[in-house]
């Protein structure tokens, strides 16, 4: 099985090398490794010059440049350079373990029905105590309601709904019938992205495996882009709610698109929140819930909206479980 690796880098060059060195230690060596870098950004694409001594004869990392800003926008891009039966990816900010190409070739020949892996990516000060750790993983409820927990995941391989693109491989032929997706916002990260590969896997007939034991360690660095990290933005929040919205009102069944719309809009999340949501966080500080919900509402009534105008290009539902 001939495994490539996909790496999306934008002005994190420290970031960078560290997920280079990590590549380059693989008990199974990849076939090839893909960085795409903005055609600008020089820093990246001297970090990639600079450790291509470290990889084999013939296995130096291979460049995309590209001119367009967007991570969709560079993973299609790297994507069409990808020889790899199989293609891992991971971001720049992630080490790879040093058995993370060997167990994800694994997983894959375990199985023919297989059309994804993914695993647990290691956040310092998320590493989860007694008690913290979840077997539920990368799964979407009856009711609409995404659960993430990768970097908390714990037990044995397990089949999921969606894996996380820090840490996840795909067969490249499927994922290519696929696609990264479109129509999403977002000015650098496309967030939810994900969402959008493992809905359409799946409803083609195929599974997505997540195993806690394929592992990266994952050092979330800042975004080049009004989506940052950690902090609020009325945009990010709209253009991520949107995105989830538009992905599951495409796949859900339309009971279920019934309930996903009432819930989230009744309820929702602490990061999108609902009525319900926004009345608790409104007791520690009002004006922040007020703004947070208001850029949730509006992610959902321009989600509804993109769905409305793609439903006639749109996937089939597949009956995800609960």
């Amino acid at each position: 099985m001939r495994m490539s690796v996909l790496v999306p880098s934008y002005k994190r060059p420290q970031d960078l090398a560290r997920c280079l060195a990590g590549l380059a230690r693989q008990k199974r060596a990849a076939d090839q490794v893909v960085v795409v870098a903005r055609r600008t950004d020089a820093d990246t694409i001297d970090t990639v010059k600079r450790f291509a001594p470290l990889f084999s004869p013939g296995k130096a990392p291979d460049i995309v440049l590209v001119d367009r800003p967007g991570v969709i926008h560079a993973m299609s891009s790297g994507l069409d350079r990808v020889t790899g039966e199989v293609v891992a990816i991971t971001d720049d900010d992630a080490i790879p373990h040093a058995d993370w190409l060997e167990r994800i070739e694994a997983a894959f020949a375990g199985s023919l029905k297989t059309a994804g892996v993914g695993g647990r990516d290691l956040i310092p000060g998320e590493l989860g105590g007694p008690g913290e750790l979840h077997e539920r993983v990368g799964v979407v409820q009856w009711w609409g309601r995404v659960v993430g927990n990768h970097h908390l995941g714990c037990g044995g391989p397990r089949k999921v709904h969606v894996l996380k693109g820090v840490n996840c491989a795909y067969r490249t032929a499927l994922l290519r019938q696929v696609g990264f997706g479109r129509g999403l916002k977002g000015a650098g990260a496309q967030v939810h992205f994900e969402l959008g590969i493992g809905l359409d896997l799946i409803a083609r007939g195929w599974s997505l495996v997540y195993d806690p034991a394929i592992l990266v360690d994952h050092f979330p660095a800042p975004r080049q882009d009004y989506d940052k990290r950690n902090s609020f933005n009325p945009r990010a929040v709209s253009d991520a709610v949107h995105n989830e919205t538009v992905l599951l009102l495409r796949h859900l069944t339309a009971p279920r698109r019934l309930a996903m719309m009432a819930w989230s809009l009744a309820c929702g999340t602490r990061a999108a929140p609902g009525l319900v949501g926004l009345a608790l966080e409104a007791r520690a500080n009002p004006g922040l819930a007020a703004d947070r919900w208001r850029a949730t509402l509006r992610g959902r009534i321009e989600g509804y909206r993109s769905w409305r105008s793609l439903r006639s290009v749109g996937g089939q539902p597949v009956a995800v479980g609960s």
